[in-house]
């Protein structure tokens, strides 16, 4: 099975345009075990197939390398859960200076073990909340490039994610493909953040008849002081 795990990541990277190395493929393979295992003590994903985390969390999460935009950048992972993007966007391209941020310490410290077990370097791993770290001055403004896949709605997104990009640095949301509302009611709290307009990009996962979303936006100023605010004023954020 490992065989045929290693060849659907193969042909499915090599769909996105992207050529793996075999040490990488042996270490997604390895990281869907790890999962697999832990998920049976600890509510990392719902999805328990592993053809289907291939698919749905490994080939999904590796549609933002295509571009180049993170080689050799600093990236932080809002919200990272079980590591998705940003340990995937590592393992398939280690020039990426990771930060992976949780508020659950428990997973922090499972994907510590799986950074470890898999020889990965270069990660820094965070345990806290969002719009509490971006205020500290070794996080806010520092980063080439935030990313963030599937953690709240688009207004409330941004607020969390923009202010660790510094200006001229991107932020990359990764949503379903039927969020045209939700982005365009987010352009506002995204230009008060120092964000541009955002860039749609919609785009197939490969193996399967789903289309997600690539959603960037270019960073222009630092955001103002204020940002982010208090979480249950960023629940209430329509735009």
């Amino acid at each position: 099975m490992t065989e045929e795990r290693k060849q659907e990541l193969r042909v499915g990277l090599t769909h996105l345009g992207l050529t793996p190395t075999e040490q990488a493929l042996e270490q997604l393979s390895r990281y869907c075990d790890l999962l697999l295992e832990k998920n049976q003590v600890m509510n990392l994903t719902a999805i328990t197939d592993p053809a289907e985390v291939v698919r749905l969390h490994f080939l999904d999460s590796a549609a933002l390398l295509p571009t180049r935009a993170l080689t050799g950048k600093k990236v932080i992972d809002v919200g990272t859960g079980a590591g998705f993007p940003g340990l995937v966007l590592k393992i398939l391209d280690p020039s990426i200076r990771l930060t992976l941020l949780d508020t659950l310490g428990k997973r922090m410290d499972w994907l510590e073990e799986v950074a470890a077990d898999l020889g990965l370097e270069g990660i820094t791993f965070c345990k806290g909340r969002a719009e509490e770290l971006s205020h500290q001055k070794e996080h806010r403004d520092q980063y080439d490039a935030a990313v963030s896949r599937a953690l709240a709605p688009m207004p409330m997104l941004a607020e969390l994610c923009l202010p660790y990009v510094k200006p001229g640095g991107l932020f990359f949301a990764m949503k379903s493909n039927k969020t045209d509302e939700e982005i365009q009611s987010a352009e506002e709290i995204i230009a008060k953040l120092g964000g541009q307009k955002p860039f749609v990009m919609d785009y197939p996962v490969p193996g399967t008849e789903v289309y997600h979303r690539i959603v960037t936006v270019s960073k222009a100023g630092n955001t103002p002081k204020g940002y982010p605010r208090k979480w249950t004023r960023i629940k209430e954020t329509k735009g």
